[in-house]
């Protein structure tokens, strides 16, 4: 007891903080730091560069009225965010862009939870269905936006010919070149497009599931809807949360699809905030009030993400 005492008021007394944190560690330890640090910086270099700085230059010149060639930029303050509000066009590609997110996150993420499920509980023809939901993943946005664009010709595509096979002739139009029918033409391009990658991270987050209690479910006398709804879902929450954060992030900055399909027309019928800022900064050299419309983009993603994983989060 003794012996215990004495070397306890021997020891010296532990450090805190940093000194505390790093003094334990071997001198071999601290001899590797300087060479993580030597393999660190080249990525964090290039991070800064190309993502932090653009990003900070795109705040001060949302602040000002540089027209993107000209060498002066004029301070203008709050100008460019001013304008937004009785900015019909911007107006227009807000609502588009709300409609946009909404149907854009709800649909992608249920079709790919279905097929996921669908693949997942060993149905005939697994295999082919996985590569089939798969493919979309694998495709650029701008080659699907060229094949749904053959498949809406207004002469030879494949949604006319449909409807003129089966007596609907009265319905075929110029799908892509109708006002009324534009925005949700490309929409349901985009649709098929993101669907692959949401099957393709719930389909791998199916695999973590406890069969125990789907097998538990089915002696229970829970059918199919209710084992996938109240059992199989619930253990793939925090996935179902990552793929919809995603998805409502794309919704917002989506921008190249559309450039292919339509532009943003027929007038703005399809434009969106990303495909304005695009024409605004680089079409009609106004590159301050562009920066501000993309300052705008950032703020509504990262907002309606954040909202979105709170109300997830009460809900747990």
């Amino acid at each position: 007891m003794q012996t215990q005492t004495a070397e306890s008021a021997q020891a010296p007394p532990r450090k805190r903080g940093l000194a505390g944190q790093f003094g334990g560690q071997s001198a071999l330890r601290r001899q590797q730091v300087p060479y993580a640090i030597l393999f660190i910086a080249p990525a964090l270099i290039v991070y800064l560069v190309f993502m932090v700085l653009p990003f900070l230059y795109t705040i001060y010149l949302s602040f000002t009225n540089w027209n993107g060639v000209a060498e002066t930029k004029d301070f203008v303050g709050l100008t460019n965010y001013v304008r937004m509000v009785g900015d019909a066009t911007a107006l227009r590609a807000f609502y588009n862009n709300v409609i946009w997110v909404i149907i854009g996150t709800i649909a992608p993420v249920a079709i790919g939870l279905f097929e996921a499920l669908l693949v997942w509980s060993g149905s005939r023809g697994a295999l082919f269905f996985r590569t089939l939901f798969f493919l979309p993943f694998v495709l650029p946005l701008v080659v699907v936006g060229l094949v749904w664009q053959w498949i809406y010709h207004p002469l030879y595509g494949v949604v006319n010919k449909a409807l003129d096979g089966v007596g609907l002739e009265s319905l075929s139009r110029g799908w892509l070149a109708d006002p009324h029918t534009a925005l949700y033409a490309v929409l349901i391009a985009a649709i098929w497009g993101a669907s692959g990658f949401c099957f393709l991270i719930l389909h791998a987050s199916l695999q973590s599931v406890d069969i125990s209690t789907v097998e538990a479910a089915t002696i229970d006398g829970a059918n199919w809807f209710q084992r996938a709804w109240n059992v199989i879902i619930p253990q793939i929450a925090p996935q179902l949360t990552m793929v919809t954060t995603v998805t409502l992030i794309g919704g917002f900055a989506v921008f190249d699809i559309i450039f292919v399909m339509t532009g943003g027309g027929p007038g703005t019928a399809s434009e969106v905030l990303a495909t304005y800022t695009y024409k605004t900064a680089f079409q009609q050299n106004e590159a301050g009030y562009g920066s501000a419309l993309a300052m705008l983009i950032t703020v509504l993603s990262f907002v309606s993400a954040f909202v979105f994983v709170r109300l997830r989060e009460r809900q747990r």
